[in-house]
């Protein structure tokens, strides 16, 4: 099947060719796979914090800028089971990603024509259909956890005429070793701890692509070489993208309230170290290795008088911290409460990273073994 992409379409796949975005052998799959056909009849966009559904049928012409848009689109939500009032979701749990997103993980993959791919993470089907088109459909195989994204991502690979891909009903983590081996192991979810499975269902000198994640810095591109001994190694070639997470890896992160209680009695000191160094640029990276579980929140001002905070928290051991920001003051007040002291963690591992020279994300190395997982710096 074929349909006539709007023109607007053709415009984003050059402009993002023109950018480097796209790789050249990319740009006829972009171009001929009818991306629409991969969308669901009914969507979700943000309205203010709620995701409102988006019909077809009653929209077709907002619909289809958004099928075709520079942006991802949220095809499920709450895990299929819309949690709010007439349809509408509390938390994205599949989506269509962006295209130059979709571009820069392709061009990651290093791949060629002939090699065999599994992807983790069917979702709609779009990227296998991608990989499809230029791979051929027979090498190709995907792996989706939630049964009803499965079947529809077949329906759709079908009717786009790449109903030889293999679509596999099953949990991602544990790869498709009734398949293996493969060239490349290309994951769409993210994950804080890469599975052996994808490394060891791939051919030595092979590549797994994944998106990476943490509580603590949401997500970046890691891609691995499998070597001969059992293991891969490599790092991260992208800090700004961030992907839906690995089911089974789910992190969670609360709100303030999900976390702290009123009869809390918390250790009270002060710092020298401003919170915004501990937040921004690559520091964030280097504290989400050391600090397992604890994630961040900023809290804006909410009076004249310019002070704000920001939360550390950790809602597996229930334990918080809270740095306040005071105007006109070169030291500021920081409240620790629960078996964890998270902001003296997070401030050991941001000066153990000064102290390594502060080394940007990108010359990390991570190593993938039957034991475990290993990112230094």
């Amino acid at each position: 099947m074929t349909t006539a992409a709007p023109p607007a379409w053709s415009e984003l796949v050059e402009d993002l060719a023109e950018r480097g975005v796209l790789a050249q052998p990319w740009r006829a799959a972009f171009l001929a796979v009818p991306r629409e056909v991969f969308i669901p009849e009914v969507i979700w966009r943000y309205v203010g914090d709620d995701l409102v559904p988006l019909r077809r049928g009653e929209e077709p012409a907002e619909w289809l800028a958004r099928a075709y848009g520079p942006h991802y689109v949220v095809t499920q939500v709450d895990d299929g089971i819309p949690a709010g009032p007439q349809g509408q979701g509390q938390v994205p749990t599949s989506s269509a990603s962006r295209p130059d997103i979709v571009a820069m993980m392709l061009a990651a993959g290093r791949l060629e024509p002939g090699m065999r791919v599994l992807e983790i993470g069917t979702g709609t089907g779009y990227t296998a259909a991608l990989l499809a088109h230029y791979l051929g459909a027979r090498n190709v195989t995907s792996i989706e956890v939630d049964q009803k994204l499965a079947a529809q991502a077949r329906t759709a690979l079908e009717r786009a005429g790449y109903g030889e891909v293999t679509v596999v009903t099953g949990d991602g983590a544990r790869g498709c070793p009734e398949a293996a081996p493969f060239d490349r192991v290309l994951s769409t979810v993210a994950s804080p701890r890469v599975p052996y499975t994808w490394v060891a269902q791939t051919r030595p000198g092979g590549l797994v692509v994944t998106p990476w994640n943490s509580a603590y810095k949401p997500a970046g591109l890691l891609s691995l070489t499998v070597g001969t001994e059992g293991s891969a190694t490599g790092g991260l070639v992208d800090t700004t993208i961030s992907f839906m997470p690995l089911r089974d890896q789910r992190i969670p992160r609360p709100a303030v309230a999900d976390v702290v209680r009123e009869a809390d009695i918390p250790e009270r000191s002060d710092t020298d170290l401003h919170a915004c160094d501990l937040c921004n640029d690559d520091a964030p990276f280097a504290i989400a290795l050391s600090v397992p579980g604890c994630h961040w929140i900023y809290e804006p001002a909410s009076g004249d008088d310019g002070r704000w905070c920001v939360w550390f928290l950790d809602p597996t051991t229930r334990s918080w911290a809270r740095f306040d920001y005071q105007p006109d003051t070169q030291r500021w007040p920081v409240h620790q409460f629960g078996p964890r002291r998270l902001f003296d963690e997070v401030t050991t591992a941001y000066h153990r990273w000064c102290h390594a020279g502060q080394p940007p994300a990108t010359q990390w190395r991570f190593t993938i073994t039957p034991d475990g997982q290993r990112a230094e710096f």
